[in-house]
């Protein structure tokens, strides 16, 4: 069974532990508390092959941002989440990608735009089209979910998954092309 290492990343407040609960246990949290890091780990069946997603929920506010390096680090796939009722969550998300690029080395990783809060839609600050054309931008899914009354939770953890699945950053090719290396030195050693 395939293991894939999900970092959620956000603004505060956004709602990345909520989907991330909601998707583990079937459950809402309706009273915010801050995280610092919470670690989850799930069971999924995409397109008939099981694996297990470890989910990285990380620190929304600004004190905590430090630690994201290494969370992007070991992260293979990545959600990010803004709140569509917060036009400044959704400007955040802009050097959160950036940073991912950067710690990766690599422009296509494995990603996801998540416009969270649907179930809010009498109070949207941002468009549904602002979020497709940044999706678009960086070559990326693009979902809008509602940890709430879980609209397309499911579906967006799916998603990664199927992202993670398709990808190919430089480091699985480094190990590849090393794993042949191994394996051509123990042939000729045997010869």
């Amino acid at each position: 069974m395939k293991e894939y290492k999900v970092v959620v990343l956000g603004s505060g407040g956004v709602g990345k532990s909520a989907l991330t609960v909601q998707f583990v246990t079937g459950t809402f949290i309706e009273k915010y508390d801050p995280t610092i890091e919470d670690f989850y780990r799930k069971e999924i069946e995409v397109d008939s092959s099981p694996s297990v997603l470890e989910i990285l929920d990380t620190a929304g506010t600004e004190q905590f941002a430090s630690m994201r390096d290494l969370y992007i680090k070991n992260g293979q796939g990545f959600i990010l989440v803004y709140s569509l009722v917060n036009q400044q969550s959704f400007q955040d998300i802009r050097p959160m990608r950036d940073q991912i690029v950067r710690v990766k080395r690599f422009e296509k990783v494995p990603l996801i735009l998540v416009g969270n809060k649907v179930d809010l839609e009498s109070e949207r600050e941002v468009a549904g089209s602002d979020g497709r054309a940044l999706a678009q931008e960086w070559g990326c899914p693009f979902i809008e979910t509602s940890a709430k009354s879980k609209t397309m939770v499911d579906e967006l953890f799916a998603e990664i998954v199927r992202q993670m699945n398709y990808s190919t950053l430089p480091e699985k090719q480094e190990l590849s092309s090393h794993s042949n290396c191994v394996s051509i030195r123990v042939f000729s050693a045997l010869v």
